[in-house]
């Protein structure tokens, strides 16, 4: 799993993506064997405007909890944007805890989600 991480202007990219490429061409929409991913994406409010220590102290808190998620298969921490997207093998509840795990460590992380209504 690898966690890309770019900002307009003081972080350099985690991998050899530049930044600009569009996640529509570079976030995996199937595994290895051709299983279909799901994801999910987290604003973390402010965080580009903090200082460097504690973008960086998120951004290992972050990786921390998907290194220890075998589901993992891709991440994007966009600075710019404020963003976390995350690709993972489906499984029952996986992204509530990945989520919950996330929170616990960067608790002004949220889940960006539709509300639907069920009646």
């Amino acid at each position: 799993m690898k966690m890309r991480i770019h900002a307009s202007t003081t972080l350099t990219t985690a991998s050899s993506l530049a930044p600009g490429v569009p996640l529509w061409q570079i976030a995996p929409t199937r595994d290895p064997s051709g299983k279909r991913l799901t994801d999910f994406m987290m604003l973390i409010p402010r965080l580009r405007s903090r200082p460097l220590v504690e973008i960086e102290r998120a951004s290992r808190d972050i990786q921390t909890v998907l290194a220890l998620h075998q589901d993992v298969v891709f991440a994007d921490l966009n600075l710019k944007l404020n963003l976390l997207w995350v690709s993972l093998r489906p499984r029952q509840g996986a992204i509530s805890e990945l989520v919950a795990a996330i929170r616990l460590r960067v608790p002004e992380a949220v889940l960006v989600a539709h509300y639907a209504e069920f009646r």
